[in-house]
């Protein structure tokens, strides 16, 4: 499926119905995701971008009917991680020797994939290509979400390559913003940011302020995952800067694993208080070693206050909590409040383990949570309650 979006400028990249998991096993894509290339035909041909490489062969075959391989003059590689440039080997082993425009970064990502010395360009912002009627005018974007990240931008007809920025992983047969489920694309929006893009906020703000100030026109925003953003294309920027602003909804998210039930006794004690205190407060509750985590993330993500949950086991703490603690550090989240709650049967080390990890993850501390010995009983979870209820003042 290779089509014209604009001005002889075509789709020719590859949905993917059936990616499930992306990034290893770290984010879940339930509804599958794209990889969009595209191509520019002008006085001079460009392609931008490719495929990942298990589509490799599908994509050239597919490009070969929509173009002369031989006919395409450069080659752009907006960004050197392998669901984009998976193509490029084979693609450049059949029309060897051209070019290949990217920033320094990228020449060493995808020398480091590759292994190979090809005809590198590299670029900075505001280098120009002509085409011949258009020129593609190139912009760094690094750590969105790579060092050697950039867009370029296609004068007269207004578009916005934007590599991984403002993506999500998102399989549409209508490829458009505007034919697309309003409910499934801005989830899948969300859950993208909140899971790749958190830790560079400072970058995201500041690149949208550059890209902004250069007031260059906009008519179409197009990513590399998901869908073409034609109606209001800049309404997902917008999105980017308030998201990129230490985002929090009225959400609180409590995340446990528990062994005999007593974790999570105490998790919905909490929640019951915080409930009852104040209903307008969105709360999600997730078992860590159940819930899917790239949802977990995205409710934090949502979240002006967390709390974390597990029993002592080995004087330790669960796996599955110890897991996600582990991505939330990774994901440096700013501007939430956080503490633990934990069951315990003697050395009850537990709590002590989860504030350390919250601590160094970032968050602002609230009061600490229960720690129950044994199985809640009618006192403890009542003690939980008023917990739940106390902790809406320390979170507004």
């Amino acid at each position: 499926m290779h089509f014209e979006i604009k001005d002889s400028v075509f789709w020719v990249g590859k949905i993917d119905w059936e990616l499930r998991k992306f990034h290893g096993e770290e984010y879940s894509a339930q509804r599958g995701s794209s990889y969009n290339s595209y191509l520019i035909k002008d006085e001079k041909t460009v392609l931008i971008d490719t495929v990942w490489a298990p589509f490799a062969d599908e994509f050239i075959e597919q490009l070969s009917e929509t173009v002369d391989l031989n006919s395409i003059d450069y080659i752009v590689a907006n960004h050197g991680e392998i669901d984009h440039s998976g193509a490029l080997a084979k693609l450049l082993e059949r029309i060897p020797g051209k070019p290949v425009y990217c920033t320094a970064n990228a020449v060493k990502s995808l020398k480091g994939h590759y292994h190979q010395d090809w005809n590198f360009q590299v670029v900075k912002t505001g280098h120009r290509l002509p085409l011949g009627q258009r020129e593609l005018i190139f912009v760094e974007a690094p750590m969105l979400h790579w060092p050697d990240s950039m867009f370029c931008y296609l004068t007269k007809s207004e578009i916005l390559f934007s590599n991984d920025a403002f993506g999500q992983h998102y399989a549409t047969e209508s490829i458009y913003n505007d034919l697309a489920d309003p409910s499934e694309l801005w989830e899948e929006c969300i859950k993208y940011y909140a899971n790749i893009l958190t830790p560079f906020n400072s970058f995201v703000k500041k690149k949208i302020e550059e890209v902004v100030s250069l007031n260059l026109p906009v008519s179409m925003i197009c990513p590399s995952h998901g869908v073409i953003w034609r109606d209001d294309p800049m309404q997902i920027v917008r999105k980017y800067q308030q998201w990129a602003s230490d985002y929090a909804d009225n959400q609180f998210t409590l995340i446990y694993d528990t062994m005999w039930n007593s974790t999570r006794r105490i998790a919905e004690a909490i929640a019951d208080g915080i409930n009852a205190a104040d209903p307008s407060i969105k709360l999600k509750i997730h078992n860590a070693a159940r819930s899917d985590k790239t949802a977990i993330i995205t409710d934090i993500f949502r979240s002006k206050g967390v709390m974390v949950g597990s029993p002592t086991i080995n004087r330790g703490i669960l796996s599955a909590v110890g897991g996600i603690l582990e991505q939330i550090r990774g994901l440096s989240f700013k501007k939430k409040k956080a503490a633990s709650f934990s069951s315990y049967g003697w050395s009850g080390e537990a709590s002590a383990i989860i504030n350390d990890l919250l601590a160094k993850s970032g968050f602002e501390p609230l009061a600490q949570g229960p720690r129950i010995l044994w199985y809640p009983d009618d006192n403890a979870l009542k003690q939980c309650f008023d917990y739940g209820k106390a902790l809406v003042k320390a979170i507004n």
